[in-house]
């Protein structure tokens, strides 16, 4: 096909699009630009919306403990309260939290300054801000999976383009192709989207995989942004915290490191998260935030101070029982017919093969529907987590033999039919 002839066919789609959103008075529809209605849907939120009206259903579909904040952090956030912090802060976080997370990443990963962190609201608006200051429309950028959707499709929103290199399910869990990865960081690559420990699959990348990855961003000037959310929820060896990116780079190298005070301190519902980038870039990220979010609330941020600062002890036994709840479960999984399960390294999910999953959003709805079982659709994650489904842990055992006992049920109900 010639330029022009591609021309006059693009020509004549796009008039076929702006028909058929013309009403009967030939006025324009209103509707939202190509690219934020390309954007696919949360099957997560699907299965959670088909739940409403279910009595007694289990809820395991989203990545939240069924514990609270811990008192010492509602405290910090009543006590702010009643001191009036209620007021804009700087753009970037106060000075006494980027000063904790600066001492507390530093603790973790080596030497870290202030200037070198940012904070947000929330790890996802970390997640976009990253993108934002790195990627436009008709980048390159590069994502394992599955993977949590928000990962994929907020390069999309910026008109970019996303390659996936699929982790690969087997007698160990889900493992990563290296050599697959490094051949898809090409020259020209603008970005890689790496979540470790992962969501949904609770993969975590090794050390020398890390290594490998971060010399080959390198010799092609890739930005490499890491989604290091759950690397307290690891469960190798004696490790307090899962291999991370910044072990390895200098902090004035295109390395983003994103968290949040989500899973190790129980605060989902608070909206804080930071950013670990390059000292040059954060009068720019600043921008970004105030054209954002301005700031995140001055209250939040002080009982992330409390977190960071009073909270160790907590987080490690936070950790201590999901470990417990996943061997509990795996176990409990692995005696059911249909069942195909291993034990992730970290995050706080299975994500495992379960038979009639080839359509897993349809199964989970029904799932709900029937058993009032509560499961996230591998489907939502990606094509690659087709024939999967996920299952937050995070719970006491109580309702996980619940939910194992209802799964049980209905396939034993569905083989019988």
């Amino acid at each position: 096909m010639s330029e022009s002839e591609g021309a006059v066919i693009s020509e004549l789609g796009t008039l076929a699009g702006r028909a058929s959103t013309e009403g009967a008075s030939g006025a324009r529809s209103p509707s939202a630009r190509d690219a934020v209605r390309a954007l696919r849907p949360s099957q997560i939120r699907e299965v959670a919306n088909a739940g409403f009206g279910v009595p007694d259903v289990l809820p395991f579909w989203f990545g939240e403990s069924d514990q609270v904040t811990p008192q010492f952090i509602r405290d910090a956030a009543s006590q702010a309260l009643a001191d009036g912090a209620t007021f804009y802060t700087h753009n970037l976080g106060i000075a006494p939290l980027r000063e904790a997370l600066a001492g507390y990443v530093s603790r973790l990963h080596g030497d870290t300054r202030p200037a070198e962190i940012a904070v947000t609201s929330a790890g996802v608006n970390a997640l976009m801000l990253a993108a934002q200051l790195v990627v436009g429309a008709g980048d390159r950028v590069v994502a394992v999976t599955p993977l949590w959707p928000n990962l994929v499709e907020i390069p999309k929103i910026l008109g970019a383009t996303v390659e996936t290199v699929s982790l690969t399910y087997g007698e160990d869990g889900w493992v990563l192709d290296l050599d697959r990865l490094l051949a898809a960081l090409t020259p020209g690559t603008r970005m890689l989207m790496i979540n470790s420990p992962n969501n949904p699959t609770g993969w975590v990348m090794t050390r020398e995989q890390q290594q490998a990855v971060l010399d080959r961003c390198r010799q092609n000037g890739i930005w490499l942004i890491a989604d290091e959310v759950y690397e307290r929820l690891y469960y190798g060896d004696d490790a307090t915290v899962a291999p991370s990116f910044l072990d390895l780079a200098t902090r004035n190298e295109r390395v983003i490191a994103v968290n949040s005070f989500s899973k190790a301190w129980l605060m989902t519902g608070w909206r804080l998260g930071w950013i670990v980038a390059p000292e040059g870039v954060m009068e720019d990220l600043g921008k970004l935030v105030e054209y954002n979010t301005s700031c995140a609330p001055s209250f939040v941020q002080l009982a992330g101070i409390a977190a960071v600062r009073d909270g160790e002890q907590f987080t490690q036994s936070v950790v201590a029982g999901l470990r417990a709840s996943r061997d509990y479960l795996v176990t409990a999984l692995q005696g059911i017919p249909g069942v195909d399960v291993r034990a992730p390294l970290g995050s706080m999910y299975l994500f495992f093969k379960l038979q009639g999953a080839d359509r897993s959003l349809e199964l989970c709805k029904t799932l709900v529907r029937e058993s009032g079982l509560g499961l996230a659709p591998g489907s939502a994650f990606g094509p690659e987590g087709e024939g999967y489904v996920r299952w937050c842990y995070a719970c006491d055992t109580g309702r996980l033999d619940a939910g194992v006992a209802r799964l049980r049920q209905f396939l034993e109900t569905r083989a019988g039919l």
